[in-house]
């Protein structure tokens, strides 16, 4: 029987401990994660970033709890995941996570207020309203809360998801590329939105992009490269993020090339 690990209380909201995910088996395998130990303490914004291929998307999937590791341990919250089994894991997700895709995951036969307030439906929790019209109305939507994404801006349908991985007020908020697809001005826009709960809830942020700008909106940024950690800035600004991914993707292709010969 598998002993629980004991919940302390600390200042992280999200902690890896020597985190590896393999794909594969045989001489088919690829490590995607070779061995990742970071933290990030509640009340702060991070930036994951790396070349195609680093391992970005694969260290966000197994820090939010949506792929299991092979090995090591993810605690979320001061819940280790290892201790939870699927349906316990999926309560964790609904009532500690918040999630922002690049591509939106709304529901189009719902209203907007239906798409918010869903991940509560689903949890059978009873909705508070007046936290849900609190909530569109920072997301600048509270005169949108009828209508359905289709009837939506691309930079109307992001505030929509931010809005539901608001709503739950989760202990940390995971966003997947949420600037990829919109113009510079709605990015920025959804930037600001994404760093207000962290300066005015203390929640904290964790967001994977490739680009320099969406980065420098971060308190720091966390760079991956084959798997493993490859250094952070603090109070980055674009130019040096960057620099350092100029240098990272340049030390990848040299490394691909000497594979290939």
């Amino acid at each position: 029987m598998r002993r629980k690990q004991e919940i302390i209380r600390t200042n992280d909201s999200v902690v890896l401990q020597d985190v590896r995910r393999v794909y594969g088996k045989g001489g088919s395998t690829v490590v995607a994660l070779g061995g990742v130990s970071i933290s990030f303490a509640r009340g702060t914004f991070t930036a994951v970033m790396g070349p195609s291929g680093s391992g970005k998307s694969t260290f966000l999937h197994c820090a939010a709890g949506l792929d299991r590791p092979t090995s090591g341990s993810v605690v979320i919250d001061d819940q280790p995941l290892a201790d939870l089994n699927e349906r316990q894991l999926t309560e964790l997700r609904r009532e500690r996570i918040g999630f922002v895709f690049q591509s939106f995951n709304l529901l189009p036969a719902l209203t907007v207020w239906q798409n918010v307030t869903l991940p509560q439906e689903l949890d059978g929790r009873r909705t508070n309203r007046a936290q849900v019209r609190e909530v569109l109305d920072r997301v600048g939507l509270s005169d949108k809360h009828k209508k359905r994404p289709g009837e939506l801006s691309g930079g109307q349908q992001q505030r929509v998801a931010i809005a539901r991985a608001l709503v739950a007020r989760p202990a940390v908020i995971f966003a997947d590329e949420p600037t990829g697809a919109l113009d510079t001005q709605t990015a920025a826009d959804v930037l600001e939105l994404l760093r207000e709960p962290v300066r005015s809830q203390g929640q904290t942020v964790v967001m994977v992009t490739h680009d320099p700008v969406a980065a420098s909106y971060a308190d720091q940024v966390v760079f991956l490269a084959d798997g493993l950690l490859a250094g952070s800035l603090v109070a980055p600004t674009a130019e040096q993020v960057a620099d350092r991914l100029t240098h990272l993707g340049a030390r990848a292709a040299a490394r691909a090339q000497a594979v290939a010969r």
